[in-house]
């Protein structure tokens, strides 16, 4: 018998859950384990690493694509403290905070860090809505629900959208230069009147429908969530974590778990300019050359082109995997083929496979709030809650919602009282609108499994019920390589059927093909695709199709496709769509 490849040893927390069935027909779920105690602002890591480890690098970035420049412990507190006492003379607040235009760039981590340090409230915004928004709609949206005191703008890129958004009189500086105060006297002053409640930053989300939210952050919940983190993987504490990520940080991903994954655990933060796109991932690829991260973070379509990179050059695969401690997906599903392959990768290349978890957090949650921090075995399992998070599974339309309860979850949305309240049920749990069930009815500690969103399903015309995740999911693991993802269709129809997305740089897909396998493992009506479609027009980021992560959106789809959605229906069919033959 061959015996099976191991894995590469790192410290985890505990992998236990509590489980009890309430009178409601759900279940309550908790970690035996308490949680750590956690600082009561985030930013006493910053003084306390500018003490131990001064010269260490805490974030740096290629300059004009070119050498890297470095930004260590000391100097980080030098520049947010004279950042700092600048945003203080401002006297700037929640009702007028801080907005950021800007990437993922030095200056823009100087100046959050800085907020974060004095108590200055702020908000970075999606630099798609000014440098790829042809309407400035979001802009517009997110400078009217904020009121921002001071809007800082990484270059001149964002001026015309500053000018179509921005009232004149609103302060706007392009660059940092002007923001340095040439004293720090009220620095300490104000750091130390943060409380755990005070607010921190406000993070923007649209969920499933809409303009985007403003999700208020505090200072416990940022920190919480960052303690969160080490109960469950213990081994980031350990060693201070090494990150190349390109996520970006008006997103939770990128801009709460990672930026706060470094700063929390006195780590190195390398700014990847690349993305998982054509030719964008070309400077991904040479950033992991340069740096061997000790643990990566990516959604699954980074580790789509990660995968297909590392098995066509064996010295990048030897620099990726030679001190990687664990690998970690979020934003959707990892295909259990790219899984697989990051496996025999790992083992070809340094004789041991390498730790790959997910989990279920959104913005709300800071946004760790289950993981699986355990090697799963395949590709689906979300895993317990983490150690501080309270998880009540509550009936709604035939699943199991997920609703959070701790320290690391939202008080609500900015000047959105009416959201807020229909965010919470009436036990105090946030609504999070996902499901999720247990992977073994039989045995509760194998885990949770991600069961789709709630909002996204829908009924056909039969009353059956069509749960779109699963289904999805199904779609785009029979269709590897060559779909990206699918949206379905059928809400009071008759039949389900779906747009299908192709991957871009990949041949098209068999469309005929796709779906008459897909037809053979159907079980029923609800997940039979009967007719699909190519959607050929790129997805658009003002009719919220898509996200800056390349998430995308099932329902803004299904909007702004409502002609293509007809198109599937109406009789008799065009030419472009093919109907299941079996």
């Amino acid at each position: 018998m061959q015996r099976e490849t191991a894995f590469r040893k790192v410290a985890l927390g505990p992998a236990r859950v509590e489980v009890r069935r309430d009178t409601a027909g759900g279940y309550r779920l908790r970690s035996p384990a308490p949680l750590g105690a956690y600082p009561a602002r985030l930013t006493e890591r910053l003084l306390r690493w500018a003490q131990e480890c001064a010269e260490r690098t805490f974030v740096a970035k290629r300059v004009d694509g070119g050498d890297w420049r470095r930004i260590g412990y000391r100097e980080a507190l030098a520049q947010a403290r004279r950042l700092g006492e600048g945003l203080l003379e401002r006297g700037l607040n929640a009702e007028r905070p801080l907005m950021i235009l800007s990437g993922n760039d030095l200056e823009h981590a100087m100046l959050a860090l800085a907020a974060l340090h004095v108590g200055v409230p702020f908000v970075p915004v999606s630099p798609a809505y000014s440098l790829v928004s042809q309407d400035y709609g979001k802009l517009r949206h997110a400078v009217q629900l904020m009121t921002p005191g001071l809007v800082f703008a990484a270059d001149r890129s964002y001026e015309k959208a500053i000018k179509a958004a921005l009232s004149p009189q609103t302060e706007v500086h392009y660059g940092l230069e002007k923001l340095f105060a040439p004293d720090t006297r009220a620095v300490d002053a104000a750091h130390a009147a943060i409380r755990p409640d005070s607010i921190c930053k406000f993070l923007q989300t649209s969920g499933s429908t809409g303009m985007p939210k403003a999700v208020i952050h505090t200072q416990r919940m940022l920190a919480a969530n960052q303690q969160m983190i080490v109960e469950c993987m213990p081994f980031l504490a350990a060693q201070p974590p090494v990150l190349v990520d390109w996520l970006p940080w008006n997103h939770t991903f990128g801009g709460s778990h990672n930026y706060g994954l470094a700063l929390y655990n006195g780590g190195t933060l390398y700014i990847d300019d690349g993305r998982p796109a054509p030719r964008l991932i070309e400077e991904t690829l040479r950033n992991l050359r340069e740096i061997a991260p000790t643990v990566y973070f990516n959604v699954p379509r980074g580790f789509e082109e990660i995968a297909r990179a590392l098995a066509a050059d064996a010295a990048l695969a030897k620099n990726f995997f030679s001190r990687v401690q664990m690998l970690f997906y979020a934003a959707a599903s990892l295909s259990q083929p790219i899984w697989d392959a990051l496996h025999r990768l790992a083992e070809k290349t340094v004789g041991e496979r390498i730790l790959m978890i997910t989990g279920l957090g959104m913005t709300e949650t800071a946004p760790f709030a289950i993981c699986a921090n355990w090697e799963a075995g395949r590709s689906g399992g979300i895993g317990h809650p983490a150690p501080g998070t309270e998880v009540r599974l509550a009936p709604v339309g035939g699943k199991l919602e997920v609703r959070y309860k701790g320290p690391h979850v939202t008080p609500g949305y900015w000047r959105q009282e009416d959201l807020t309240r229909a965010s919470f049920d009436d036990e105090g749990y946030f609504r999070s609108g996902d499901a999720a069930r247990f992977i073994d009815a039989s045995d509760l500690q194998k885990g949770l499994a991600f069961d789709g969103r709630i909002a996204e399903d829908f009924k056909l015309d039969s009353g059956t019920w069509v749960s779109v995740g699963p289904l999805r999911a199904q779609v785009i693991a029979a269709g590897d390589p060559w779909v990206q993802d699918a949206v379905i269709t059928g809400h009071d129809r008759r039949e389900v059927c779906a747009l299908v997305i192709p991957r871009p740089r990949t041949q098209a897909p068999d469309l005929q093909q796709l779906l008459d396998t897909l037809a053979a493992r159907s079980t029923g009506g609800s997940t039979r695709i009967a007719r699909a479609l190519l959607l050929a027009a790129p997805l658009s980021i003002d009719a919220g199709e898509i996200t800056d992560k390349g998430s995308i959106n099932q329902r803004a789809v299904l909007e702004a496709r409502a002609d293509l959605v007809e198109m599937l229906y109406r009789e008799p069919y065009a030419p472009q769509v093919l109907s299941a033959r079996t």
